[in-house]
């Protein structure tokens, strides 16, 4: 199933005229971006609205995989959120790492964007762009597109290693740029866990070994970016993690979204300090 999975991602890169860059191994892929990444790549939030209970989603999974550890567009800083979904949980399967709250979230998108119902895979680029989740050509334009449009500058950085399962934060955000007068430049904190898998034992995907990345933990609003987003944005928030949640995988996110049109205008990832397992 690896190897399988390995081939399968390959495909997808080559499919997207990724070529030899792509096609390195996982070893010599790019390194995480942070929020101290040079400004020659612009930040650009993919979310991916998925389910272990769906036969298609797969794909769609290794994309965003491929996406978030191999960054292989030079242009743009792939800032993955791999978000399950919990209305297939009643189809023979119940997803491990789905949630009510994506499944809102997902909602939430379906009326700004006026696609329909929600449906899976699907891949929504920047809060503005939304296609099925699996379509490489389809992602590598949006995300490109995406990448053209300069954001705010956001900085994170941990205040001190993370304790007691606790972590503690500083975030800045500068002066936003092409912000609506008319619409609320919220800010969310995000927690990401990549490394994560699952032996499906029912459903349509039944005997397979799931991988996932970027798999979104938790995600709140910590405030706004200041009126119309003209006077930036500086906290200190703490956030609670997951007894189970394993540190060395674990990433911190925080991109600013308008409530209304769901426009990203500024985002930036960090990953956590490691230290012993979580007690």
């Amino acid at each position: 199933m690896k190897l399988a999975s390995a081939i399968l991602m390959v495909g997808l890169v080559a499919a997207m005229s990724w070529g030899a860059r792509a096609e390195e191994s996982t070893q010599s892929a790019a390194p995480l971006a942070t929020s101290q990444e040079s400004n020659a790549r612009e930040p650009v939030v993919v979310e991916l609205f998925t389910s272990e209970g769906c036969s298609t989603c797969p794909p769609a999974d290794a994309l965003l995989a491929v996406l978030d550890s191999r960054q292989p567009l030079p242009s743009a800083e792939v800032i993955a959120l791999e978000e399950h979904v919990d209305y297939w949980d009643q189809q023979g399967w119940k997803d491990p790492f789905s949630s009510a709250d994506w499944t809102f979230r997902q909602n939430e998108y379906s009326s700004s964007l006026r696609n329909g119902s929600p449906y899976t895979p699907e891949m929504v680029v920047d809060g503005t762009a939304g296609f099925t989740g699996n379509r490489g050509a389809s992602a590598k334009a949006a995300i490109e597109k995406a990448a053209a449009v300069k954001k705010a500058k956001v900085e994170i950085r941990e205040l001190a290693p993370p304790q007691s399962k606790s972590l503690a934060l500083k975030i800045n955000i500068e002066k936003l740029l092409n912000a609506s007068a008319k619409d609320t430049p919220q800010v969310l904190l995000g927690i990401t866990e990549t490394g994560l898998h699952s032996s499906v034992k029912d459903g349509e995907n039944a005997g397979h070994e799931l991988q996932h990345s970027a798999v979104l933990r938790e995600l709140k609003v910590i405030g706004v970016a200041g009126k119309n987003g003209q006077d930036g944005f500086a906290a200190e928030p703490t956030v609670k993690l997951g007894s189970e949640w394993k540190m060395e995988n674990l990433r911190a996110v925080v991109f600013v979204q308008e409530k209304k049109s769901r426009r990203v205008l500024g985002a930036a990832e960090l990953r956590l300090s490691q230290q012993e397992p979580l007690r």
